[in-house]
């Protein structure tokens, strides 16, 4: 699992890095988007992904692993929305959202190593489409909890499923990166 540590932190650096540059281009503007349009950006990103896992084919230049990047920034934002709430205009320098970003994925990844050590990395046996699949599932999990108005009879609230998505794209990158080769053969 140490292995699997490093990776997840590898993976992140690459978003954190990422979420940094874009903050300096456009600032905080994502802090007025209410949490059913991030999550409809983290279905569409997964979308392409499928799309481009079932067609084979890809159009537009940026690939699997920008989209799962895509995935796991966006969630990061839903995450500090659930914490923040939305505003009206940007309220953020780029450090503070970096420092919020670094709690919200602390969290998740403490989670992710709970998880891990519970189903001995079983991910690790799976398919990046799989996860790619479990990503869509658990989003449509959020939109159903959105469209309840946030209530749940007996399940987890949307930042638990923020959280999965965050590690089923890390765990996809992952895989991609360890793999180099195209999610379409595995």
């Amino acid at each position: 699992m140490k292995e699997t540590s490093k990776a997840y932190d590898q993976v992140i650096a690459r978003c954190r890095n990422l979420f940094g540059r874009k903050m300096k281009d456009y600032g905080a503007a994502w802090r007025i988007l209410r949490l059913p349009s991030l999550t409809d950006q983290i279905f569409i990103k997964a979308q392409r992904i499928r799309s481009l896992q079932e067609k084979q084919v890809q159009k537009v230049a940026e690939g699997q692993e920008a989209e799962f990047i895509g995935i796991i920034n966006y969630s990061v934002m839903a995450l500090i929305q659930l914490e923040k709430g939305v505003v009206e205009t940007p309220d953020l320098d780029t450090e503070a959202a970096l420092a919020l970003f670094d709690i919200h994925i602390d969290r998740t990844k403490a989670l992710m190593e709970a998880k891990n050590h519970d189903y001995g990395e079983a991910w690790r046996d799976m398919r990046v489409s799989s996860l790619t699949d479990l990503i869509l599932q658990k989003l449509l999990r959020v939109k159903q909890i959105e469209d309840n108005q946030g209530k749940t009879e007996v399940s987890e609230g949307v930042d638990a499923n923020y959280q999965d998505i965050i590690n089923y794209a890390v765990f996809a990158m992952i895989h991609l990166e360890e793999n180099s080769q195209p999610a379409l053969k595995s």
